[in-house]
């Protein structure tokens, strides 16, 4: 009996149960997706070679599940709210407050449930999907990844099963403490009391000292070390609290005494609904931005990870091949390439030293990688006989057993005096690096064929090798990037979104009493989105402040963390912006519904 109430409960706000649903979906999609990737050992210590990684990424799923518990939370509180009054009236019908509970109990357990269920195979599925669009759009080197996870699926399942087994009694428990009065009058709340504006502006001042030590520890980490990651944690942590608890405040109190301001349309009623909630938001609003700032940072970081593989590569040889006896390669697989510089250093060996004729360098100096300028050094011949150590750099680009040999750079006269065999070092540069990926890779093949000694491993003088090398290296620090910014960007905005809406009940009597007064419905919709939009917008300026200071702390792994920080920023920017639109909407229809004739 109590399964079919709970069942036609549901079937009657079928609408407002769809929201709930959809939303506990994402969140156990993202966390499948998670640990899908927390849980594939093989996959993270192939796909990067920091020390711990996998103890790291298993105390970063800790903290996803810490933010889903709180993501729960909220969730479970529009759940409870949202049926509140209809209790009340089973109570008032003489229903027992035991088998009400109980009809709690499966309600909550049965939507998260099946949420739950459901959720997995949408994380399987986004899982294989997000990692196709990764691999293949953005060229990843990814090894050892499987999308489906029978340990990750089974601990998705368990972990919401007893998330939702908790949020079903403490929900139980709540209607048994509960009286008839207040079940019926949930919507009641009790006015902020009298706050003091010196003690605000106090906070106010502390939070911005607070943040400017974080940012400061932050922009010198070799200096300050773990000392200064734990203390801008915990300096940033206080500081965007009292942002949110005091500052934000004062602000909204400071638009509210402006007239041309607060008496233009709605306006005043919206700072009004503001300042009533602002403080009982701050907890909430500080755990968003923090949020926002993780998931904004690891996609930022990520993305500046990948843009630094072809600046790393670029500066760590001076050629995008080099051919050892290039005369046994043939013209036809040269002339698929682009090539923009070329140039041929023929070769005489007799066992024991390495032959160089200087004109052919006099002709076409040879490019070193000079890494206190941008850019390469030029070296003639001349310098070549001179200098030991540019010496060396040409040796570099030898096979191996020719590295043994002792290296001379002849006259044209005394080069051409040497009766022995000649062979061609051949350096080339082509146009478009990337494009040529394929066949670059395809000649040195070849040259490894033509030379028996020389394999890959062996100098990184190929430049295509050293693609591969930091592209394999850094592709996992992107793919791991996108997972954890999705992942808290899709929880952040949930949670904000569900704190909201558990209070939405609370907001229609004022709501109705304005259509009633003859407010209009365009009037009333545009104080909402004020409303929310201070409420979304806040924690995101904040996070993203966070993130562009935070960057500071990646300078000593990214030649420039900066660069190319547009595109995490507007990709965040849109999908933060639809679960804003999504809130909006989902708000309007519980605040306006159409007044009865």
């Amino acid at each position: 009996m109590l399964l079919k109430l709970s069942i036609s409960g549901i079937k009657a706000r079928l609408r407002d149960y769809l929201v709930l649903f959809s939303g506990l979906l994402v969140a156990s999609g993202i966390f499948y997706m998670f640990e899908s990737l927390a849980s594939n050992k093989a996959f993270l210590e192939a796909n990067t070679t920091v020390s711990y990684v996998v103890i790291i990424f298993r105390l970063g799923s800790v903290l996803l599940a810490i933010i889903t518990f709180v993501y729960i939370l909220y969730a479970n509180s529009f759940l409870l709210n949202m049926r509140q009054k209809e209790y009340g009236m089973f109570l008032m019908l003489g229903a027992k407050v035991k088998k009400i509970a109980q009809l709690i109990f499966l309600e909550t357990f049965l939507v998260g449930f099946l949420a739950t269920l459901m959720g997995s195979l949408v994380g399987i599925a986004l899982t294989k999907g997000v990692s196709l669009i990764l691999i293949n759009q953005l060229q990843l080197s990814l090894t050892h990844f499987q999308p489906v996870s029978p340990k990750a699926l089974l601990e998705t399942i368990v972990f919401f099963s007893i998330l939702f087994f908790l949020a079903a009694v403490f929900n139980a428990q709540q209607i048994r403490k509960k009286t008839l009065l207040s079940l019926l009058k949930d919507g009641s709340t009790p006015a902020p009391g009298k706050r003091n504006l010196f003690g605000l502006l106090l906070q106010s001042l502390i939070g911005i000292g607070l943040l400017a030590a974080g940012y400061y520890l932050m922009s010198d980490l070799v200096r300050f070390q773990i000392a200064g990651i734990f203390g801008a944690l915990f300096t940033i942590l206080g500081g965007t609290f009292l942002i949110f608890h005091a500052l934000l405040l004062v602000f909204v109190n400071g638009l509210k005494n402006r007239p041309n301001v607060a008496f233009r349309r709605l306006n005043n009623f919206t700072l009004s609904q503001l300042n009533f909630r602002l403080q009982d938001y701050s907890r909430v609003l500080s755990l968003v931005a923090m949020l926002f700032a993780l998931a904004l940072g690891a996609l930022t970081v990520g993305i500046g990870f990948k843009n630094d593989i072809m600046k790393i590569t670029k500066q760590s040889t001076a050629y995008d091949l080099v051919l050892n006896n290039s005369q046994a390669v043939s013209a036809g697989e040269l002339s698929k390439l682009d090539i923009t510089k070329e140039a041929t250093y023929q070769q005489k060996s007799d066992g024991t030293t390495l032959y160089y004729n200087q004109a052919d360098f006099d002709q076409e100096p040879l490019l070193i990688t000079d890494y206190g300028v941008k850019g390469y050094q030029r070296v003639s011949g001349e310098e070549l006989v001179k200098d030991l150590n540019k010496q060396d750099e040409l040796r570099n680009l030898e096979t191996p057993e020719r590295q043994a040999l002792n290296l001379q750079i002849l006259s044209p006269s005394d080069f051409a005096a040497l009766n022995l065999p000649t062979t061609e070092l051949k350096v080339i540069q082509v146009k478009d690096f990337a494009d040529s990926i394929p066949q670059l890779k395809k000649l040195v093949k070849i040259n490894e064929k033509n030379n028996p000694g020389l394999n890959s491993e062996q100098g990184y003088t190929q430049r295509v090798v050293v693609y591969e090398l930091f592209n394999s290296f850094y592709s996992g620090f992107e793919f791991m990037g996108f997972f954890l910014g999705i992942a808290f960007l899709t929880m952040l905005a949930s949670c904000l979104m569900f704190k909201i809406l558990s209070g939405a009940s609370q907001d229609i009597q004022r709501y109705q009493m304005l259509q009633k007064i003859g407010a209009r419905q365009k009037l009333l919709k545009g104080s909402i989105k004020k409303e929310l939009g201070l409420l979304f917008l806040a924690p995101g300026i904040v996070g993203a402040i966070h993130v562009l200071f935070g960057l500071k702390m990646f300078t000593t792994l990214l030649q420039n963390p900066y660069n190319g920080i547009v595109l995490p920023f507007a990709l965040f920017g849109i999908i933060y912006a639809g679960y804003y639109l999504l809130t909006v909407k989902l708000y309007e229809k519980i605040v306006l519904p159409p007044l009865k004739k």
